[in-house]
């Protein structure tokens, strides 16, 4: 049998290889070569994210850690291409390695799983939610100061199955996710009550910088209008991402004329306090709105908040 035209590398969660999947079925429907069988081999790879179940992320590095073996993959000619979830990403790629597409993005929004109870405003006094997200234990904090916010992780079966047996209360979970695995449960919390992640809902690929062949097919099925938005987003972070221990979200749109609305939060880890920013402006702009935002929010922030 002839070797694989393209090789993309994933974790191996059921989210992640559904996500593959989408890539993989977009490819092959754009690029004729990569439609026959066995063109396109899914390589699963562990990563330190997936292996660390017992702390919170931000404990033991933060961001990258589902990436990291991955982009080794890259680096070492394992694999060709790599699918991430965007909101999983650095804010800069390794030298040698670039995003060079992206699928286009799915709902952002957090989903509130919590029985019959649908907004957070309806949670009991008191009540346990689990998280294992600085971001959304310090949304939900700054709404209800009396939640307990417990870290929660595992994949979305298993939160999902956690918060169904009683061990919390409620959980949160990506709107984005739980479409893509064909999910309906919970109820969807509206961007103004609870500001998504950074690239939540993006699906990205990676390449080698050099490899013209995989950024040419890329190319083919790169969603220009994500790849904008995420762009104002990751600017924005790339100026507040001092600490993996900051709560930061950040959600970018365009509208019909071609102009971007960018939405930017930090808040203190305990909820206690929270600065919001908005820039508009050209997408084209997309990058430059995002650091002005950013610069804002750490000016207003003053020394120590993003400590």
């Amino acid at each position: 049998m002839a070797p694989p035209l393209l090789r993309i590398g994933t974790r191996g969660s059921k989210l992640a290889l559904v996500q593959t999947g989408l890539v993989r079925d977009a490819l092959a429907a754009a690029v004729p070569e990569l439609g026959a069988p066995g063109a396109i081999e899914i390589v699963v790879i562990k990563t330190t994210g997936d292996a660390i179940q017992d702390r919170p992320l931000s404990e033991a590095g933060g961001k990258g850690l589902f990436v990291k073996e991955i982009e080794e993959a890259l680096l070492g000619n394992r694999i060709d291409a790599a699918v991430h979830s965007m909101k999983d990403m650095p804010t800069a790629q390794p030298a040698g390695l670039a995003i060079s597409a992206f699928l286009p993005r799915e709902d952002v929004r957090d989903v509130l799983i919590a029985g019959d109870v649908t907004r957070i405003a309806d949670l009991k006094k008191g009540a346990v939610i689990g998280s294992a997200a600085l971001r959304r234990k310090a949304q939900l904090l700054h709404l209800r100061p009396d939640l307990q916010v417990v870290n929660f992780r595992g994949n979305v079966d298993t939160r999902l199955a956690k918060q169904a047996s009683g061990i919390v209360d409620a959980t949160l979970l990506a709107m984005a996710g739980l479409k893509r695995l064909g999910l309906k449960v919970g109820a969807p919390i509206s961007e103004e009550e609870m500001l998504p992640a950074v690239g939540q809902g993006a699906v990205c690929i990676e390449c080698r910088s050099d490899d013209a062949p995989t950024r040419g097919w890329l190319a083919k099925i790169d969603h220009a209008p994500t790849a904008t938005c995420v762009a104002a987003e990751h600017a924005m972070l790339a100026v507040l991402d001092g600490s993996c221990r900051t709560p930061i979200a950040g959600h970018a749109t365009l509208g019909a004329d071609g102009s971007l609305h960018l939405r930017g939060l930090i808040l203190k880890p305990d909820g206690s306090q929270a600065i919001a920013t908005e820039r508009k402006g050209a997408a084209r702009d997309a990058a430059a709105l995002g650091k002005d935002a950013g610069l804002e929010l750490k000016q207003r922030g003053g020394p120590g908040f993003l400590e």
